[in-house]
């Protein structure tokens, strides 16, 4: 039986120029629902970020945002959900997301979802947390970055075991089915060994 209750996704504050990113966005939402899986992520409610947590919503599922006093504007946070904490920083932001979560979900998004994914893939390093981490390569959105991966790799400033801290899948229903493949290594005392990139 799965321990991951709530997934935290990092994701686009846009719904960016490919519709299949909303898509996916919708698709996770409900894949979540059908799960019993809360979401935990940044508060707002624009862009993919407002669309994983309103189709969440939509269907009584529990929704908790993290959001900095900076980002609380009208227009950016989402006043509707489970519960919303506000904090004074982007760091208390990501680390009170991280306490809340058993596993970590990136879909598509610009600088800010890109520093919160490699500030977790980096405290997984650093081991700070066992938890999976899944990185959806929706339309081959991050194959630049996985590019860029094997080329650090490559020149000696990522190590091969940790070119493994974390997996891709290219839809929900392969996302998930890796989650748990992580998860249930991590409970049997192994530790994590991801699919290379």
């Amino acid at each position: 039986m799965s321990k991951i209750s709530r997934i935290c996704v990092f994701c686009g504050s846009s719904s960016g120029a490919n519709g299949h990113y909303k898509d996916a966005a919708i698709a996770l939402g409900n894949k979540m629902i059908e799960h019993h899986i809360d979401l935990v992520y940044g508060g707002s409610s624009i862009g993919l970020m407002g669309t994983v947590a309103d189709t969440i919503l939509k269907q009584n599922g529990k929704v908790i945002g993290v959001i900095p006093e900076v980002l609380t504007k009208p227009e950016v946070a989402h006043h509707h959900l489970s519960e919303q904490h506000v904090v004074k920083t982007m760091h208390e932001r990501k680390a009170l997301m991280s306490d809340l979560s058993d596993a970590f979900l990136v879909l598509p998004g610009g600088f800010g979802t890109l520093d919160e994914t490699f500030e977790i893939i980096t405290w997984s390093q650093l081991g700070i947390h066992n938890k999976p981490i899944g990185i959806l390569n929706i339309d081959d959105y991050f194959e630049p970055l996985f590019d860029f991966i094997v080329h650090a790799h490559k020149n000696g400033f990522i190590r091969e075991k940790n070119m493994k801290l974390f997996f891709q899948a290219k839809s929900i229903d392969e996302c998930f089915t890796k989650m748990y493949q992580v998860e249930e290594r991590a409970e049997n005392g192994q530790k994590i060994s991801k699919e290379n990139i």
